[in-house]
C-alpha cells in the first residue's frame, strides 16, 4: 500500500482545482497548471481535497498511484507559492550576470556561455556567484537548474564549477610528491 498515495491533496485558500476525467487543473495567484493522470489511477475531488486511488490492485496501477498524487501536490503548490532552485558558482574568475532575459556565464572557457531561460521560468543573479531559478512548474525549474549546472559541474579536486546550494562535493586527494 502506498503511504503517500493514501493522503488526499488539500487545496489551499486562493487556489481553485478541478478534475475533468483524468485531467487535473489548478489555478492560483502565480498561474495555471494541468496534469493528465495515468488511466490506471482514479482521481476525485471532494470537500476541497483531491483524492487519488488505483483502479485495481495490479502492480502497475499501485506503482503509479503515489507518483500521481505527488505530481498533483506539486501543481497545487506551484500555483500557490512557486518553486525555487539556487545555484552557487565557485572558482577564480567564474561569474554570472544577466544580459536582458538571458543568463551569461563566465566559466573558464574561451567564450562566455549564454543560457536562454524557457517560458515560465525566471532567472536572477543576486550576486556574481549566485543564481536563483524560479517558476511554478517544479520539473521545469529543476531541469533549468540542471542544464545550467551541466555547463561546468563541480570538479572533485578543488570543487570549482556550478553546484546546487548546499550540495556537498566529495573531494579527492591531489597527487603526492
Amino acid at each position: 500500500m502506498s503511504r503517500i498515495g493514501k493522503k488526499p491533496v488539500a487545496v489551499p485558500q486562493g487556489v481553485t482545482a478541478s478534475v475533468d476525467g483524468q485531467t487535473v487543473t489548478a489555478k492560483g495567484p502565480k498561474g495555471e497548471l494541468k496534469f493528465v493522470v495515468n488511466d490506471e489511477v482514479l482521481v476525485k475531488l471532494d470537500d476541497g481535497a483531491i483524492a487519488v486511488e488505483p483502479r485495481d490492485q495490479s502492480k502497475d496501477a499501485r506503482s503509479k498511484w503515489g507518483m500521481s498524487r505527488t505530481q498533483i501536490e506539486n501543481i497545487v503548490t506551484g500555483v500557490k507559492e512557486g518553486f525555487e532552485r539556487r545555484l552557487e558558482i565557485t572558482g577564480v574568475g567564474y561569474r554570472a550576470a544577466m544580459q536582458g532575459k538571458n543568463l551569461q556565464l563566465a566559466l573558464g572557457f574561451s567564450h562566455d556561455v549564454v543560457y536562454e531561460a524557457p517560458e515560465g521560468v525566471t532567472i536572477s543573479v543576486p550576486k556574481a556567484t549566485e543564481i536563483v531559478v524560479n517558476g511554478i512548474d517544479k520539473q521545469v525549474v529543476g531541469q533549468v537548474a540542471a542544464e545550467i549546472r551541466k555547463y561546468r559541474g563541480p570538479e572533485p579536486y578543488k570543487g570549482k564549477g556550478v553546484r546546487y546550494a548546499g550540495e556537498r562535493i566529495v573531494r579527492k586527494e591531489g597527487k603526492k610528491k
